[in-house]
């Protein structure tokens, strides 16, 4: 590991505004990487990173540059990145803190990019918006009106606004003309915050629809906050698009595209830039996943459009690459590229056509893995017998801190994987251990590490689900912690719900300050397109 190139806090600014590609990724954990972050990095922690950094750079020559705060994990890292395959790998010196110390802007949160991109839409747009209390009032007196919830629908169906219906993000244009009952009625916008409520919104708006439309100023935390009920459960889905509805979709987007210079390209292009070796390429299916379930190109991956906007760092990690995005007829792939336009990524539409080959299915794990032979493990049953001898093992649990507190194998210990493998895991000595994870897949993936290290080390085969599954005893609660339980970033619903009301102001407040801060960052590449 102490060959991997570092890199100076004023060297990583001028890379950032070569104009060459690059992917700033840092390796710590989600809830640490939260606490304090650049603009533009996305979370890959060491603990995910097989399952994660293909997704994110997918091509291997693309410059890579990892960061952390001094915990060694962006090394390790560098060294695995090189493993796998990654030509040009450096480590920021000094990590997060040296970035601060010289003077450069440092964020707190997840997917800043998006949320902040929000604001300044807001903010320039004078996107309009309504109060959670006014809604209340309208909505009594006006059974016309129309409340959509942009957010995906498993978030919808958890948690959403009395009358509201799912209509996630990319598909509000698409859809408005069939759910609308007349262009008198008023459409609201909602999420669970701000981000989605204000880019849904606005929208509809660009599209040109004769409706007023607004947003719900800071979403379903406002309506909490104001007292008022939030329903549980609700699965209205918005209706087939019609021919009709389509072509006014259509014929919106098109001045959409106008307006915001997306460009259309076809069979023949796509075809090249997915030979192009010194370029990365990410090509996106935006539609639904049903949709894409049932038939979709083999290059394109799915992410719902008002997703992608909501967390573009989560799925396109190189700065300066090519994003294509795809769909049946170029609504939602157009208003999905108009917004990433405006973010500053050169995003296309690409439409197959009927003899265009499509695939069915989602795709298998796109894990990498340089093993060349597979890590020893016992299956459940065998731990179970183990766990009753005289030198019995130490069972390590790397899944997720919620799947740990929600249920594990009975005596088992909680670690993030990356502290496991780099000593930062206070565990009880023991002669030999047995790491699960929910699937095993990462388990395997430890292993292999400890194996590596001189440690005696196991898998659990398929996992804590294959323990569940036969029936052997579990636990809940965070009854062993051996390192901080920071693997996450939690929401404010999903926060003590002593705690839960302070952490959604704390969070709303937040999320309205990053307008300022975005607007004296030189690294922001958001672009204005005027009406």
């Amino acid at each position: 590991m102490s060959s991997v190139k570092k890199v100076e806090a004023g060297e990583l600014k001028a890379m950032l505004h070569d104009g060459t590609e690059i992917a700033v990724l840092d390796a710590r954990e989600e809830g640490d990487f939260a606490t304090s972050h650049l603009l533009f990095a996305c979370s890959v922690p060491l603990s995910q990173l097989e399952r994660l950094l293909a997704l994110r750079v997918p091509r291997r020559a693309a410059r890579v540059v990892w960061m952390d705060a001094g915990e060694g994990f962006a090394q390790a890292a560098a060294a695995r990145s090189a493993a796998f395959g990654y030509q040009d790998v450096s480590v920021l010196e000094g990590g997060v803190e040296a970035w601060r110390m010289a003077g450069y802007q440092v964020y707190t949160g997840v997917h800043v990019p998006s949320k902040a991109f929000a604001e300044v839409v807001e903010h320039d747009e004078h996107t309009p918006w309504i109060s959670a209390q006014a809604l209340c009032e309208k909505a009594a007196a006006d059974p016309d009106l129309v409340l959509l919830d942009s957010r995906s629908y498993e978030e919808y169906h958890s948690n959403t606004i009395p009358g509201a219906r799912s209509c996630p993000g990319a598909e509000l244009v698409y859809r408005i003309q069939d759910i609308v009952p007349s262009a008198d009625a008023l459409v609201v916008v909602n999420c669970g915050g701000r981000t989605r409520s204000i880019i849904g919104a606005q929208s509809l708006i660009n599209a040109g629809l004769p409706n007023q439309v607004v947003s719900l100023r800071d979403g379903t935390m406002a309506w909490h906050l104001t007292g008022m009920e939030v329903a549980i459960g609700r699965q209205e889905k918005p209706p087939a698009t019609s021919s009709a509805g389509l072509q006014w979709a259509q014929e919106a987007t098109e001045r959409v595209a106008k307006r915001f210079a997306v460009e259309r390209i076809d069979a023949e292009v796509l075809g090249r830039w997915l030979l192009d070796t010194e370029r990365t390429l990410y090509v996106i299916d935006v539609r639904t996943a049903e949709e894409y379930q049932a038939g979709h190109i083999e290059s394109a991956r799915w992410v719902g459009g008002g997703q992608l906007v909501q967390e573009t760092d989560q799925h396109i990690g190189v700065w300066g690459a090519r994003v294509v995005l795809t769909d049946d007829d170029a609504v939602r792939a157009t208003m999905t590229a108009s917004w990433l336009k405006q973010m500053g990524w050169e995003a296309y539409v690409f439409v197959p056509d009927a003899t265009y080959p499509r695939i069915a299915g989602m795709p298998s794990s796109t894990a990498l893995s340089v093993q060349h032979t597979t890590p020893p493990s016992l299956t459940a049953a065998q731990l179970a017998s183990a766990l009753e001898g005289a030198d019995a093992p130490l069972v390590v649990d790397i899944g997720t801190s919620v799947e740990y507190a929600n249920e594990h194998i009975a005596g088992a210990w909680f670690a993030t994987r990356a502290r496991l493998e780099l000593g930062g895991a206070t565990l009880p000595d023991a002669e030999t251990l047995v790491v699960t994870s929910a699937d095993g897949e990462l388990a395997s993936f430890a292993v292999a590490h400890l194996l590596a290290q001189g440690r005696s080390a196991s898998a659990l085969a398929g996992g804590t689900q294959a323990w569940v599954a036969a029936r052997l005893p579990l636990e809940n609660g965070m009854t062993r912690p051996a390192c901080p339980a920071n693997d996450l970033w939690h929401t404010p619903r999903g926060r003590d719900p002593q705690r839960r009301e302070a952490a959604m102001r704390e969070y709303l407040t937040w999320e309205t300050a990053l307008v300022f801060q975005i607007k004296q960052d030189d690294d922001c590449r958001f672009q204005s397109f005027p009406a």
